[in-house]
């Protein structure tokens, strides 16, 4: 893949990863102010897991972000593209559908 390429597809994947976590944190802001109300809520365990699953995907969008980063590292370094574990290189039609990969679709499976 080129350059200019990685660079276009990693920008697109940062700007809505961005845009995800600036709407769940909005939304986590929303749950927690509204947890504070009274109101009619049967089961109270619903605030409580409300607030894990907002946290566990604010979590989850800020590791893709990381993962971003890394690519963006690996790019100027010149070594975007192949497998971090490896060096061997990961197909273009994976680049297309996750800019940030790592590492190849059969070392993914292998763990």
């Amino acid at each position: 893949m080129d350059e200019t390429r990685a660079k276009a597809l990693l920008a697109a994947e940062r700007r809505r990863v961005e845009r995800l976590l600036q709407e769940v944190l909005e939304a986590s802001r929303q749950d927690r102010s509204t947890a504070n109300e009274t109101g009619d809520i049967a089961d109270p365990a619903e605030r409580l897991t409300a607030k894990e699953v907002d946290d566990a995907v604010t979590s989850s969008l800020r590791d893709r972000l990381e993962a971003i980063d890394r690519a963006d590292v690996r790019l100027r370094q010149g070594t975007f593209g192949r497998s971090v574990k490896s060096g061997v290189l990961i197909p273009d039609e994976r680049l297309e559908a996750d800019p940030a990969a790592e590492v190849t679709v059969e070392e993914a499976d292998n763990g």
